[in-house]
């Protein structure tokens, strides 16, 4: 998964998250915090979901309850203070930029081993959502189709910078595919607005990503990176407006999900103002291993005041 922050305006210097999603921030995450009820109050009581416990031994088959002593312990002391493969990447705005998050375990019953689908759910068949520019829709990315136009976007000087995916295509080729291949945690997206594809959208599992070492994650947050491509769609206030409805569509479809997330740099003010803009609130200041991010977030208690 990719970067999170968001560019606001053309003039503006281009707004990015250097997202957790990132192949550079791939690591593995500890566990979300408690009392995931109180959609706005953040606290920093960690603990392991049932559901990366199942991951993990699934992937290993070993005994996650004596693993996990030594794994979890020492990791979760160093989570505290601590990006996700979303707080490496980028998320473009409005100006140019990105919005731009291991334990072994005894072989659980079947019962708990977590489906793919239940990752993100099909995010394929979340289908078109109105906003006031126009019919926007996610199209998850065919590399065939797409690697050509997002390799364009992702070398253009003023995305480079936060996306960090500047190059030629087969390295952009390798993040892409990293995501499709994998266990359906993070879902790179083409946006369509009225049907042209004009944005570049990572969806994924905040709480499953390296970004959860960084701040008190709760099970299903879901976390966003937006790189808006065109110079003629930047500056135009699309950035706020396709936020909102993107983050809005996230908590629609996935009911399990009390929150949407996003880490852009705590610099790049007019990527925050664009998060403002489209209802997260500021949580907190995070440092993440290559920026010093501002914590964004969207309640779904929220959704309807902001």
């Amino acid at each position: 998964m990719p970067p999170t922050d968001a560019s606001a305006n053309a003039g503006a210097a281009p707004v990015t998250d250097t997202g957790t999603t990132s192949p550079t921030a791939r690591e593995s995450r500890i566990g979300p915090a408690a009392d995931a009820g109180a959609d706005s109050e953040d606290t920093l009581d960690l603990h392991l979901p049932d559901e990366f416990v199942a991951l993990f031994a699934e992937d290993t088959g070993t005994d996650g309850k004596r693993s996990l002593g030594a794994t979890a312990t020492a990791t979760a002391t160093a989570t505290a203070g601590q990006g996700s493969a979303s707080a490496t990447r980028a998320a473009t705005v409005e100006g140019a930029g990105t919005t731009t998050a291991t334990c072994a375990s005894e072989t659980p019953p079947a019962s708990t081993a977590p489906n793919p689908d239940d990752l993100l759910g099909d995010v394929a068949d979340w289908g078109p959502v109105s906003t006031p520019a126009g019919a926007l829709h996610l199209v998850p990315v065919r590399i065939e189709r797409d690697l050509p136009i997002i390799s364009r976007w992702m070398n253009d000087p003023a995305v480079t910078a936060f996306w960090g995916l500047a190059g030629p295509e087969n390295a952009i080729e390798e993040h892409l595919r990293s995501q499709l291949l994998g266990d359906g945690r993070s879902v790179p997206c083409m946006g369509l607005l009225e049907g042209t594809p004009m944005s570049y959208w990572e969806i994924y599992r905040a709480d499953l990503d390296p970004l959860a070492r960084h701040y008190p994650a709760r099970p299903h947050d879901t976390g966003v990176h937006l790189l808006i491509g065109g110079m003629s769609d930047r500056g135009r206030g699309l950035g706020g407006t396709l936020l909102r409805a993107v983050a809005d569509l996230v908590l629609d479809k996935r009911p399990a999900c009390a929150r949407v997330v996003a880490e852009p740099d705590i610099r790049n003010t007019p990527s925050v103002a664009v998060f403002l803009t489209a209802g997260f609130r500021f949580s907190a200041e995070i440092d993440l291993p290559a920026k010093r991010a501002a914590l964004m977030i969207r309640d779904r208690s929220l959704r309807h005041l902001l």
